[in-house]
């Protein structure tokens, strides 16, 4: 049979839907967690997941209403998400993890690590979600494109009837042109409009000029626990950037403990897709030098 995927991924029970997932290396390996944003899923770290899988026990969801996850009836804000995640680690069994993310997932990495403290035993994050005082913080050369976003009627008539965020943005910020085959990947799980609500939401939900005011208040709670927490930290920076130019990595590098910093050289927004070795690479040795090591045992479901 074919399908409009790369592989049929195996999927989870949670909260009456499913989540579905890759997974790679040894089961009884620290656990990696990988955690992707929008309008993306577990697709986009398909090239990095296999160099840090001799070394941990790779796990990378597709967030509810992402990639091969189920849609069920939700308004998909940033905290449905949180909900979703936290009953994907219980119901997986991890109370644990090294993670890595990029865009909305930096924001679930964050509030997951302020709630709760001890899960994360490590944090390697790029292009990450951040409470941004003014509109003047936002990439430039995006700002006009999100704010119609949130234009009640434009944001719906863009994303949801044009798919903008996977047809646009997506493309837009990568700096290597996507092949048909990886767009048609990206394009696979929103076919219609209904399908693409995830991929609105998302945007209406980044925490800009205080609103929404809850995730902005949650997001300063998080960047706050953050700054005081230990844990071993591995930015990736790259130029232009677009959530984070090399001028926010640098003073918010000045405020984390242990947080060494990658730069990538060219690179947008979706860096994975750019720069895969060098992440994948950046993140083995990383993980080896905290001492990490799995066993010969290796299972790849990619």
């Amino acid at each position: 049979m074919t399908v409009p995927f790369d592989v049929v991924l195996p999927r989870l029970e949670v909260l009456g839907s499913a989540m579905a997932y890759r997974e790679a290396g040894d089961p009884d390996a620290p656990v990696v967690l990988f955690l992707h944003g929008n309008p993306t899923s577990s697709y986009i770290w398909r090239n990095v997941i296999p160099l840090v899988a001799p070394v941990a026990h790779c796990l990378a969801p597709d967030l509810i209403g992402f990639g091969q996850s189920g849609k069920p009836d939700l308004e998909y804000r940033f905290f449905d998400h949180a909900r979703y995640l936290d009953a994907f680690l219980a119901n997986a069994g991890i109370s644990s993890a090294f993670v890595v993310a990029q865009d909305w997932g930096t924001a679930l990495a964050f509030h997951l690590a302020a709630r709760r403290p001890g899960f994360v035993r490590g944090l390697a994050f790029m292009e990450f979600t951040w409470p941004m005082p003014d509109w003047n913080d936002f990439h430039a050369d995006a700002r006009e494109t999100f704010q119609q976003f949130r234009t009640p009627g434009i944001g719906e008539q863009l994303i949801l009837e044009r798919n903008a965020f996977v047809e646009q943005v997506l493309p837009a910020s990568t700096i290597r042109k996507l092949t048909d085959e990886e767009m048609a990947v990206y394009r696979a799980p929103f076919p219609t409009p209904a399908s693409r609500r995830p991929t609105w939401r998302f945007p209406n939900d980044l925490p800009i000029a205080g609103e929404p005011a809850d995730v902005y208040a949650a997001m300063e709670h998080a960047h706050h626990a953050l700054a005081q927490s230990s844990y071993p930290k591995l930015l990736f920076t790259a130029t232009p950037g677009a959530l984070v130019s090399p001028a926010v990595a640098r003073r918010f590098v000045e405020k984390l403990k242990d947080c060494q910093v990658v730069e990538l050289g060219a690179g947008i927004h979706y860096l994975q897709e750019d720069h895969p070795e060098a992440i994948g690479g950046a993140v083995n040795e990383w993980l080896v030098r905290l001492g990490i090591r799995s066993s010969p045992k290796q299972t790849l479901t990619l």
